[in-house]
């Protein structure tokens, strides 16, 4: 298989460096630029993140002496490329626009950003649960009016601790949630360094992060219909999310009612058992099992948990009856691998394998 020549969008922030650990040596993709904001370009990536690396991994050596771009300089960013993975921050309007424009210079725009994720011509994936959704990408290119260029977003990270077991329970039909997450601090691209504030604190409120929980599930269950990304009707979700001090981890709390009740053994088993569609792929970051269940009253835990399968895989326990719903779980994943760079990298992982890079 040829390598495709990507570029990174944003660089300089915890996705973007997590973006570049995981790309190392990477069997699909070779990292052959760097974009940021005009204030960051021009100087090498090295002496531009000195203080400013947040990983406890080093920098790849293959990064250090790249020059990083300006990423509003399209035409010189995307010369020689064949997809950018965005993980920069702009206001929605401004993101959208950026992300179409790169589009139309004939790329595949892999977006972390939730500007684009609403639209109904643009997938939003999850590759183990809607890959399906893919198909839309003919329709959204003739609207863009490219050959090859179009974009796709992965979801919000706090929404994958929970959303992995409803798929594998599906068939017994979802039918109302109440979700609690707790949500670590990496999400919000900080370190304890850079936010002292919140050692030995919690803050019950995180800007957007609620409506996005409530949302995004419904377009990833929904359907093509008339050329259109349709979310379903057949759930209702509640949530609340709490930033919490944990480094790396979202867990989630679950409490939801089932259409048709099979029983919790059956329950257990399905989720223990399930196997993604895209299996069949071999993809190099695709976790093995997708989910994990623990069977320990006190798991998952993020300092346990949260890096099984490089970071991607799904971890849940304490599957149990409720007195209020039909049942109840914890769930965690890793925010900025899963729910961030590395179900990026996933996705790309999957357009790659399915041809669209061709």
């Amino acid at each position: 298989m040829q390598k495709s020549k990507v570029a990174i969008l944003g660089a300089t922030g915890m996705v973007g460096q997590r973006l570049l650990v995981l790309l190392e040596k990477h069997p699909y993709f070779d990292v052959v630029k760097l974009a940021a904001s005009p204030r960051s370009a021009g100087k090498r990536y090295k002496e531009l993140m000195e203080n400013r690396w947040k990983l406890d991994i080093a920098i790849p050596e293959y990064a250090k002496n790249l020059v990083v771009e300006n990423l509003y300089e399209i035409d010189s960013v995307t010369k020689g490329i064949d997809l950018v993975f965005c993980a920069i921050n702009l206001d929605k309007e401004k993101l959208v626009k950026l992300e179409e424009d790169y589009a139309k210079h004939e790329v595949v725009v892999v977006s972390n950003n939730s500007a684009n994720r609403n639209k109904d011509d643009v997938p939003m994936i999850i590759p183990e649960i809607n890959s399906a959704h893919l198909d839309i990408i003919p329709t959204q290119r003739k609207l863009l009016g490219t050959e090859k260029g179009f974009i796709v977003t992965k979801p919000n990270c706090s929404i994958q601790s929970y959303v992995p077991i409803f798929e594998a329970i599906k068939e017994y039909g979802i039918k109302e949630a109440s979700i609690c997450t707790y949500q670590a601090i990496s999400g919000s691209g900080k370190t304890f360094n850079e936010w002292p504030e919140m050692i030995e604190n919690i803050i019950p409120y995180i800007g957007g992060e609620e409506e996005k929980s409530e949302k995004e599930p419904l377009k990833i269950f929904g359907e093509i219909k008339d050329g259109k990304i349709v979310p379903t009707d057949n759930m209702k979700l509640s949530a609340q999310c709490i930033r919490v001090p944990v480094l790396d981890g979202h867990l989630a709390c679950v409490s939801f009612n089932l259409k048709n009740n099979p029983g919790k053994d059956v329950l257990i088993e399905k989720i223990k058992n399930f196997v993604p569609e895209i299996e069949k792929y071999k993809l190099p970051l695709a976790p093995t099992p997708f989910i994990k269940y623990c069977e320990e009253d006190d798991r998952p835990q993020p300092v346990l948990d949260r890096n099984n399968e490089k970071g991607m895989q799904i971890t849940l326990g304490r599957l149990r009856e409720d007195n209020l719903f039909d049942y109840k779980f914890v769930g965690l994943s890793h925010n900025t691998l899963r729910g961030a760079a590395g179900g990026a990298v996933l996705t790309a992982e999957l357009i790659k394998k399915l041809g669209y890079l061709d």
